[in-house]
C-alpha cells in the first residue's frame, strides 16, 4: 500500500493543477499553463521522489495535451510547433522532476547520515561504561527506541556475559524475543555467522501474529563474539538499508566493546595472579626469616644448656631459659598472626562480643607485653569513669597488643610508649603513641595492608608486616575505624575507635 502513495500523489497533484488552471487561469498562453504543470511536477518530485516525478511528468504531458492543446480532448496535435512545445515540456518536466528528486534523495541521505552519526555517538557514550552488562543493557534500549522495535537482545559467546542484555517494549515482547531467538538459533545450525542481516519469521504459539527477528552477527577481526537480535511485528516498518548500515556499524562497535571488556577482564585476572604470586613469594620470604630467627635462637640456647662440659651458673641458665621462652612467644605470635589473617580473609573469625571493662583490658595487655616493652616505660592514661564496651575481649587485646608491639619495634631505647583511652559521642577511643621516626604521610594508609614493612629512616626491624593489617580487620569487624594520627609533633600515634554498643 505504501508503494502506491507516490503515484497517487502524482495523480492528485496533476489533477489539482488542472482544476486550478481551468477555474482560475483559463486557456491563456500555453507557455504559462506548462509552467504551472512544471511547478506541480517539481513539488511532487521534492515530496515523493523520482518515481513520483516521472509519473507526474507523464500525467502532466497527457493532461496538458488533452485539455489545453488544440484540438482539445484528443491526443492528437495538429500543429508541428505545438508538438515541439509538448515534447519540450515533457523533457523539461522529466529532467526537472528527476533533478528535484535527486536533491531530495541527497537531503534525505544527509539527514540519515546525521541521524546515524548521532545514534552511533550516543551508543559509543553508553558503551564507555566500565560495567559491561549495564553498558550493553543501555545500548540495547538505545537501539530499540531508535528503531521503534519491540525488543532487542545482545548475546555473547560463552564466558563473556552471564545473561543476554535485553530491552523490551513490554513483557510479551521479551518472551517473544526469547522464543523466536531460540528457534532462530536452531533453524540452520550448520551455517556459520553471516556478515549480512538475516530475516527469519516465526509464529509464536498462542499469540496469533507473526514477528520478524533480525540477526546481526557481532564479530571482531573475523572472530564471532556475539549476536544482536532485533524483534519487530510483521506490520511494523521494514528496516531499510540505512537501518542495516546503522546496525552493522553498531554491531562492530559492540564487538570492540566486548573484546575490550574481555581484555580488561584477562588483564585483571593476570594482575590478580601476579599479585598473588608476589604475595606468596613475600610471605614465604618473610615467614621463613621470621621462623628461622627464633628457631635458631632457641636451638642455640638449648644447645648451650645441653653442653655437659660447661658449668653454667644459675643466672646463665635462667638467661638461656628466658631466651628460649621469649623466642617461643615470638614464634607463637608470628604463627598466630598468620592464622588470624587466614581466618579473617575467609570470614571464619567472627567477634564474640560481651560487655567488658576497658581499663582491665588495657592493664592485661600492658602486663602481657612486659617482655616486648622492656626498656620502654609504658604510660597508661585510662580514666576511671569509662563506660563498659561491648567487644570481643581476645580480639581487642590482640589489636592493642599488635599496636604496642609495633610501637616498641620503632621506638629508640629508653623512650616511652603511651596508651590512652577516652570516650565521646558513643565511641571509645584508643591511642598508642611512640617516639620513633614516624610514618610518612604517603604511607599512612599503606601500612595497614598485609606484609607491608616500612624502612623508617634506615631502622631495620623484625616482623612479617601483619600486625597492623590484622588490627585493622579486627577493628572493622567491630564496626570501628583505625588510622594514623598526623597531629603528633614527633613519633607515631595510631588511633582506633569502637562503638560502646554493637547494637
Amino acid at each position: 500500500m505504501r508503494r502506491l502513495i507516490p503515484y497517487v500523489a502524482a495523480i492528485v497533484g496533476v489533477a489539482l493543477t488542472s482544476v486550478f488552471i481551468g477555474l482560475v487561469v483559463g486557456r491563456t498562453q500555453l507557455a504559462n499553463i506548462s509552467m504551472l504543470y512544471l511547478v506541480a511536477v517539481l513539488l511532487v518530485a521534492v515530496a515523493f521522489g523520482r518515481a513520483a516525478a516521472i509519473a507526474a511528468s507523464l500525467l502532466a504531458f497527457l493532461t496538458f495535451d488533452w485539455f489545453f492543446v488544440p484540438p482539445t480532448h484528443q491526443l492528437v496535435v495538429a500543429d508541428a510547433e505545438e508538438l515541439f512545445s509538448l515534447a519540450l515540456f515533457l523533457m523539461t518536466a522529466v529532467v526537472t522532476g528527476t533533478l528535484a528528486a535527486r536533491e531530495r534523495a541527497r537531503a534525505e541521505e544527509a539527514k540519515a547520515r546525521e541521524r546515524e552519526a548521532t545514534l552511533l555517538y550516543e551508543a559509543a557514550l553508553l558503551m564507555a561504561d566500565p560495567d559491561l552488562e549495564r553498558a550493553l543493557a543501555a545500548v540495547a534500549e538505545h537501539f530499540r527506541a531508535a528503531l521503534d522495535l519491540d525488543a532487542v537482545a545482545i548475546e555473547s559467546d560463552p564466558g563473556m556475559l552471564e545473561r543476554p542484555a535485553v530491552a523490551a517494549r513490554d513483557e510479551p515482547s521479551r518472551e517473544a524475543l526469547h522464543a523466536t531467538g531460540t528457534e532462530l538459533r536452531l533453524m540452520d545450525p550448520r551455517r556459520g555467522p553471516s556478515r549480512r542481516i538475516r530475516l527469519v519469521g516465526a509464529r509464536l504459539p498462542g499469540r496469533g501474529r507473526e514477528r520478524r527477528v533480525h540477526l546481526v552477527p557481532i564479530t571482531v577481526s573475523g572472530k564471532h563474539v556475539g549476536r544482536l537480535l532485533l524483534l519487530a511485528r510483521t506490520d511494523a516498518r521494514e528496516l531499510g538499508p540505512a537501518d542495516e548500515r546503522l546496525l552493522a556499524i553498531g554491531a562492530a562497535q559492540l564487538g570492540v566493546t566486548m573484546e575490550r571488556a574481555r581484555f580488561r577482564k584477562d588483564a585483571l585476572e593476570t594482575e590478580v595472579l601476579r599479585r598473588a604470586d608476589d604475595l606468596k613469594t613475600e610471605l614465604l620470604h618473610a615467614v621463613s626469616h621470621e621462623l628461622r630467627t627464633p628457631l635458631a635462637s632457641i636451638l642455640a640456647s638449648a644447645g648451650s644448656l645441653l653442653q655437659r662440659d660447661v658449668a653454667w651458673t644459675e643466672r646463665e641458665r635462667d638467661e638461656f631459659v628466658g631466651a628460649i621462652r621469649d623466642e617461643a612467644l615470638r614464634l607463637d605470635r608470628v604463627v598466630g598472626n598468620l592464622l588470624d589473617l587466614s581466618r579473617i580473609e575467609n570470614g571464619s573469625l567472627v567477634p564474640h562480643k560481651a560487655w567488658h571493662d576497658v581499663g582491665a583490658l588495657v592493664e592485661d595487655v600492658a602486663g602481657r607485653l612486659r617482655p616486648v616493652t622492656a626498656g620502654h616505660p609504658v604510660d597508661l592514661d585510662v580514666p576511671d569513669d569509662l563506660p563498659p564496651v561491648e567487644l570481643d575481649y581476645v580480639e581487642i587485646q590482640q589489636v592493642l597488643a599488635n599496636l604496642v608491639e609495633n610501637a616498641a619495634k620503632f621506638s629508640p631505647p629508653g623512650s616511652a610508649i603511651g596508651i590512652s583511652v577516652s570516650s565521646a559521642n558513643g565511641d571509645v577511643r584508643f591511642a598508642v603513641t611512640d617516639h620513633g621516626p614516624g610514618i610518612p604521610e604517603a604511607d599512612a594508609e599503606r601500612i595497614f595492608a598485609p606484609f607491608v614493612r616500612l624502612d623508617r629512616q634506615g631502622l631495620r626491624t623484625r616482623g612479617v608486616g601483619l600486625g597492623l593489617a590484622i588490627a585493622k580487620r579486627l577493628v572493622e569487624a567491630h564496626r570501628g575505624s583505625i588510622w594514623v594520627d598526623r597531629e603528633v609533633p614527633e613519633g607515631t600515634r595510631v588511633v582506633f575507635t569502637l562503638p560502646v554498643s554493637a547494637r
